[in-house]
């Protein structure tokens, strides 16, 4: 049967409910403080894997807090886990807001014991259907908790496995990463796998001008300034019953993040110009790609608002921490813009492979995916050649040491890399001094340049092999396909 939590305060009434909970067959535990029950619930939220209470059953008037508190704690922590407010003060408006906030239904005292052990057993169902539907999804279907995070390396496992653990609380969550390692696509997995019905609104905390960051957030009142000309809501008010997402949060004044605090504690906003506070009940996912305890030393980020966030971190690895996981993104950006470009590319040649495992990405999987789409944009044969890469890593190639080797994996099987050789890597250091002395002041005609300098190495390549294309190729570190394309993309026969 079920463990249920039971808050009341009226002694006789709670030894009563237990004990006919507990003929029933549940597991009962007894709180006969408001206070007390958000204490314990909240020291077993901070494990980040939910709550193992089932039902919650609390009167709506308690001493010291309201049943609402009790509720909006419950549903931070763990949104399966079922709310019943027991009251003999239901009204429209009180029933209307437990609903509103997530509470499963409530009961009117004096309640009959049929009528509570069925609804009960409601709760229940409904408690077991969203947990099932979680299991689910995590164990078989993988795509869907991150169907844009694409790697098998034991870094992405470890993130999936958190997502996973996370995804059915209500915990606020942290995500740690530098830019462009995706993390607003692992704040919408967890939405999206979390059972939560509500919204998923991102905000850029780094976009919004200080002096309209507070009604950005909380919105305003008609009149509240020159301007206003109706009530606005803020982001809170549209994220309600969903999940709020912060990105770059150590870009928030610390003015705001004063105000952020509160809300966020006291699950409460006030509009700009409002003299009222409006109940909000939002789950908190904050995302920066700053050291934030550097920020708090540095006094830049309020000590308590950190902690506040950081309750369970998600950090996302670089990409040149995880290489292996490089092929199969390719793969995955190619799918994308031959759908988008309306191409039929295969993949990369193998001097491209080679090239894009070696290369340190500073934006990460971002950088990567321009990378792609600037090749797919440009390439006219069915693998994207070297020709189509940005300039910028083609130049990039002096920086890559001679007996460097790309790293391999099983996942995407290709042919033995072709490792610069002594006579091409003198020539690219040609290249460099070459480049040096090109002055760019009164404009230059860069593609123009490029492919100069490419027929010219081709030529040079070409009369050393006598003609052999296949060792032409070898001596330019390229595939012979990649070599064949140029030979027909400068016109020769």
């Amino acid at each position: 049967m079920a463990r249920i939590l039971l808050v009341e305060d009226e002694l006789n009434l709670l030894k009563m409910t237990c004990m006919m909970l507990s003929k029933a067959g549940h597991d009962v535990v007894e709180q006969s403080s408001g206070q007390k029950a958000i204490e314990m619930l909240s020291n077993e939220g901070k494990s980040g894997h939910g709550l193992d209470i089932d039902i919650v059953l609390t009167d709506y008037r308690l001493n010291d807090v309201t049943g609402l508190d009790v509720l909006h704690t419950v549903k931070s922590i763990d949104d399966s886990t079922q709310v019943l407010l027991v009251t003999a003060y239901a009204t429209t408006q009180t029933a209307v807001e437990a609903m509103r906030d997530g509470a499963f239904d409530y009961i009117e005292k004096p309640f009959k014991r049929d009528e509570l052990l069925a609804l009960i057993d409601k709760a229940c169902a409904r408690r077991s259907m969203m947990r099932e539907k979680i299991v689910h999804v995590l164990k078989n279907d993988t795509k869907t908790i991150l169907p844009d995070f694409i790697g098998d390396s034991e870094q992405m496992r470890n993130v999936m496995d958190m997502v996973s653990r996370v995804a059915p609380t209500r915990a606020n969550i942290l995500i740690t990463g530098e830019s462009g390692t995706g993390k607003e696509v692992v704040a919408r997995a967890i939405h999206q796998i979390s059972g939560i019905q509500g919204p998923f609104i991102p905000v850029n905390c780094g976009a919004i001008p200080e002096s309209l960051v507070e009604s950005e957030f909380f919105g305003y009142a008609k009149g509240a300034f020159t301007g206003a000309v109706k009530d606005k809501d803020g982001f809170f008010q549209a994220a309600k019953g969903g999940t709020l997402f912060l990105d770059e949060i150590a870009e928030l004044p610390l003015s705001m993040q004063v105000k952020l605090l509160r809300a966020i504690q006291e699950k409460k906003i006030q509009p700009v110009g409002s003299a009222h506070e409006i109940p909000v009940s939002v789950r908190i996912i904050a995302a920066t790609n700053r050291d934030l305890r550097t920020e708090v030393d540095a006094h830049r980020f309020r000590e308590d608002l950190f902690f506040r966030l950081n309750v369970i971190q998600i950090s996302l690895p670089a990409l040149r921490e995880r290489k292996e996981d490089i092929p199969k993104l390719i793969h995955h950006f190619i799918r994308g813009f031959n759908r988008e470009l309306d191409k039929q590319l295969t993949g990369v040649d193998d001097d491209v492979l080679d090239i894009l495992l070696k290369y340190d990405y500073r934006g990460n999987v971002r950088e990567l995916e321009n990378i792609i789409e600037h090749a797919a944009t440009l390439e006219l044969s069915q693998k994207i050649s070297f020709s189509s890469l940005p300039a910028y890593i083609k130049n990039s190639l002096s920086d890559f040491p001679p007996s460097q080797h790309a790293c391999t994996t099983n996942s995407t099987p290709h042919e033995e890399s072709n490792a610069p050789t002594k006579e091409l890597s003198s020539r690219m250091a040609s290249s460099q001094e070459m480049l040096q002395k090109v002055d760019v002041s009164g404009g230059v005609e860069l593609e123009g340049m490029v492919e100069d300098l490419e027929r010219g190495l081709i030529e040079q390549a070409l009369q050393k092999a006598n003609g052999n294309k296949t060792e032409a190729a070898k001596l330019l570190g390229i595939s012979f396909r990649s070599l064949r394309y140029r030979l027909k993309k400068y016109g020769y026969e």
